[in-house]
């Protein structure tokens, strides 16, 4: 069939020329953004792959004060729960929403009848606040189980063979960096610049007293420094691997634009569950139970694995609150990604 079946025959060739040129504009565009998203997520990966490594170093150089740490800490709960409800559930929640509004529009025409309209929506699939309950609820129960089978095998290992603690520790770590690389190869595929930036500071913030606890303890558990090395080497390069796998993976799945919508959307809530899981059940708690668990938790370096901030299940009778600039420094880890995205908003 003729694009112009009317007309004189130039205006036809014409009109399939622009036709044509449109469609290469279009391909040209989207070439151009994939390998804009992928040379992004390239440079952000090396930098938290170099920074990650470089923090967790120096610990083997000179001993970092106590005070320091735990305010390196305090920030980055502040800014996982303020990524994850300020940033990440409600730009996963757009996508979701944009996804499921691509997918039931109607195609334009005068004739179209009520009939096609119904039958669009009901291909469009199940509505957006499904997967935003299940993606979250996946994300959460998925670090959960993650931890428990970490607990496991390593008081296992610290009953029968201490030797294999430390590599249970770094194991359990890995697996947390993993899902923070998932959460910024889906941040990247998003294409959207603030949330790049935010979830990237609230991984590499995440990342850097992570990095400090676990070179610690491997050298109070009386690794040699090189294997020490391979361990924080190994941790390190976790996210960024993962961070490059997710992004083009999501990037290619399913080959529409409301297909990589709908994953990415799911992405971004997956790891917004992530988040909430590591800060209100790991780090928070901890912190406001006060740092007196951490001595007990180094001779007792089988919990350790848990959390890199020690286990919060463990209580004491020590301070039980924050003080006034522990306070402070939580509240603007929270309120800094919604400064940010006001300062980073895209046009």
């Amino acid at each position: 069939m003729s694009i112009c079946p009317e007309g004189p025959a130039v205006e036809c060739w014409e009109s399939r020329n622009l036709t044509a040129a449109h469609l290469n504009g279009t391909a040209a565009a989207a070439a151009a953004a994939a390998m804009d998203g992928g040379l992004a997520i390239t440079l952000i990966s090396v930098a938290m792959f170099v920074g990650s490594f470089l923090l967790g170093f120096i610990p083997l150089l000179f001993r970092l004060s106590e005070k320091s740490l735990q305010f390196v800490s305090i920030l980055g709960a502040g800014l996982l729960c303020g990524t994850a409800l300020a940033i990440t559930i409600p730009e996963g929640v757009g996508l979701l929403e944009e996804s499921w509004t691509a997918s039931s529009d109607v195609p334009s025409g005068l004739n179209a009848s009520a009939r096609d309209g119904a039958g669009a929506s009901a291909e469009a699939g199940p509505p957006p606040r499904f997967f935003i309950g299940l993606a979250l609820t996946f994300g959460f129960a998925f670090m959960f189980v993650v931890d428990q089978i970490g607990s496991y095998f390593s008081t296992r290992g610290h009953i029968s063979f201490s030797n294999s603690v430390p590599f249970t520790a770094t194991l359990g770590l890995v697996i947390h960096a993993a899902a923070d690389g998932f959460a910024l190869g889906a941040a990247v595929a998003t294409g959207q610049v603030t949330v790049q930036v935010i979830v990237f500071l609230a991984v590499i913030l995440h990342k850097a007293p992570a990095a400090f606890g676990l070179v610690s303890f491997l050298m109070h558990a009386g690794l040699e420094k090189k294997y020490v090395q391979g361990h924080l080497l190994a941790f390190s390069a976790a996210a960024p691997v993962v961070a490059i796998a997710t992004y083009f993976i999501l990037r290619a799945s399913g080959g529409s634009s409301q297909s990589q919508l709908t994953a990415t959307g799911v992405g971004m809530l997956f790891s917004a569950g992530t988040f909430l899981y590591v800060a209100t059940v790991h780090v928070l708690p901890e912190i406001s139970h006060g740092r007196t668990d951490r001595d007990r938790s180094q001779s007792q370096s089988s919990q350790f694995q848990l959390d890199l901030q020690q286990n919060p299940g463990v209580h004491t009778h020590g301070q039980r609150y924050m003080g006034l600039l522990e306070s402070f420094t939580l509240i603007l880890g929270v309120g800094l990604p919604v400064l940010l995205a006001l300062g980073l908003r895209d046009d």
